[in-house]
């Protein structure tokens, strides 16, 4: 704590401040894609956490916590190949000179848990994660260096049911954190399906084959008849530029058109219309059996078409998925700041890995997992009209009125506190209104007022500050709520802690700050 005065309190002198005067003032700046995260917005993300964290370990999976920073060529895709390893990541050098890096994901630094660790776990493991993750890379609208995420995975086992029961986890994880059923889907596909089609395609190379899984990816964004050309010899855009395209014959592209439209309805029906495109490759059809393995698991579980689909469109980790890989899209409407429809696409995925764990170990290790960006979710939440955050309030503050009886304000704000109120004594030296206007800022639902006559009379006043701001925002009609709540009220000081309880509690839903 700093006891000097502030700056409006200390006396003028007339001249400068010697710390002003001897060095430049920095400027008080966030560096670029890092946000600060008030009360608000880190309840909405914990919200989220406390609820999925609930499904994960309900389905058997248990907490692990790995150290924000990992030996950089642990870090698989930013494996450094120039002196320092700044692609990427933020690395810094150890006292044993060492590249250490912060950690990108929470999927690589399980990769090195498991294999440091993997005579002494249990097989397959299961285990969940959340906490900040970091990249260096170039920040945008929506797009930070520093964001949570949240992982669940199964290290150790190759069964297709693995991949379902990862994906059923995700699906109720995320309505567990406040989608209702039907707000998101999470769409599947396999990477086998998709060296299948090559095959059937006619791909050989390894350049033709990621040229037409980047078209495929592009699907949603051109259309069919703009993936088209650039399944073919490419494709202009509106400013003029052209890219290369994969250079199929036109059979062969509307081979690849068919496979992307072949999802839609039911998972059967889906696995039908696949195999008649790609049938025959043996790569393919291990893809399609793995599929159908997924869909009786889904099925058994309870999770339908509607909350888990097969769309052959889904491409993810060209170079790092080798098996499933699944992708959860917001259905629900959304708009920015501004009141625009937007929409938000993707709010999480993952798939199976069976070479991660092979960096350190030399041997082929099965997982499977799924990912989100917490803030993210939290994001798309409320671009859907459904901020986690819209009733968040602070706390009750007891109003000081007389400097000399602090001893008694803190009692009061003691027997709120052993209630389980959360509350606060106002600790600074304004008077009654800049108070109330500091409990307002709070978005305290209830100030405590005791003055010279409470005291006297042994009353205390509470003033309902959810009531002004409910009134405020349109829940006017309700006239029976609004009857049975007085703005303000004084009442015996034996009754405070079940007033200010009832106040709390009797707030509609959606009337919050």
């Amino acid at each position: 704590m700093d006891p000097s005065p502030s700056l409006s309190e200390r006396p003028a002198t007339g001249k400068r401040d010697a710390m002003t005067s001897d060095a430049a003032r920095p400027e008080a700046r966030s560096p670029r894609g890092f946000i600060d995260r008030r009360a608000r917005d880190l309840a909405a993300e914990r919200q989220i956490l406390v609820a999925v964290s609930e499904v994960y370990e309900r389905y058997g999976f248990e907490a692990l916590d790995t150290g924000a920073f990992e030996y950089a060529d642990a870090l698989g895709k930013f494996l450094p190949d120039a002196d320092r390893p700044n692609e990427g990541v933020f690395a810094l050098t150890d006292d044993d000179d060492q590249w250490l890096a912060l950690r990108y994901d929470l999927t690589a630094p399980l990769a090195r848990f498991a294999a440091e660790n993997w005579d002494s776990l249990p097989k397959p493991f299961r285990r969940y994660a959340f906490g900040p993750v970091w990249r260096n890379e170039k920040p945008g609208p929506g797009r930070y260096r520093q964001f949570v995420q949240c992982d669940a995975d199964t290290v150790g086992s190759a069964r297709p049911e693995a991949d379902a029961e990862i994906i059923g986890m995700a699906v109720e994880g995320l309505e567990a954190a406040g989608l209702p059923a039907g707000a998101a889907v999470v769409k599947i596909n396999n990477r086998k399906l998709l060296n299948g089609l090559m095959t059937a395609a006619g791909v050989t190379s390894e350049g033709q084959k990621l040229a037409v899984l980047r078209a495929v990816d592009k699907l949603d964004r051109l259309g069919p008849d703009g993936v088209r050309l650039l399944l073919g010899e490419g494709r202009k855009d509106e400013s003029g530029d052209f890219t290369k395209g994969a250079g199929l014959t036109g059979s062969a592209a509307e081979r690849v058109l068919a496979f992307t439209a072949a999802g839609g309805g039911g998972r059967g029906e889906t696995l039908d219309r696949l195999s008649s495109v790609i049938g025959g490759s043996a790569e393919g059809d291990e893809g399609l059996a793995e599929l159908a393995a997924i869909d009786a698991a889904l099925s058994a579980l309870g999770v339908g078409a509607e909350r888990a689909a097969f769309d052959p469109s889904v491409v993810r980790g060209l170079e790092y998925y080798t098996g499933a890989v699944f992708e959860a899209e917001l259905l629900l409407p959304t708009t920015d700041d501004r009141g625009q429809a937007v929409r938000f696409g993707s709010i999480g995925g993952g798939g199976r890995y069976d070479d991660l764990v092979a960096r350190f170990t030399g041997e082929r290790t099965p997982a499977t997992g799924f990912s989100f960006g917490v803030t993210r979710l939290a994001a798309a939440l409320k671009a859907a009209g459904r901020d986690l955050a819209a009733d968040a309030r602070g706390p009750v503050v007891v109003l000081v009125l007389d400097q000399d009886r602090m001893a008694d304000y803190f009692a009061v704000v003691g027997e709120l506190r052993a209630a389980g109120i959360t509350a606060e004594v106002y600790l600074g030296t304004s008077g009654m209104r800049p108070q109330m206007k500091y409990a307002d800022r709070r978005l305290s639902p209830v100030a405590v007022i005791l003055g010279g006559d409470e005291f006297a009379a042994g009353t205390v006043t509470l003033k309902d500050l959810d009531l002004g701001r409910a009134l405020a925002s349109g829940v006017a009609d309700n006239a029976a709520w609004r009857a049975e709540r007085p703005g303000q009220m004084t009442l015996p000081r034996s009754d405070l802690v079940a007033a200010v309880r009832g106040i709390v509690a009797a707030l509609p839903s959606g009337a919050g700050a």
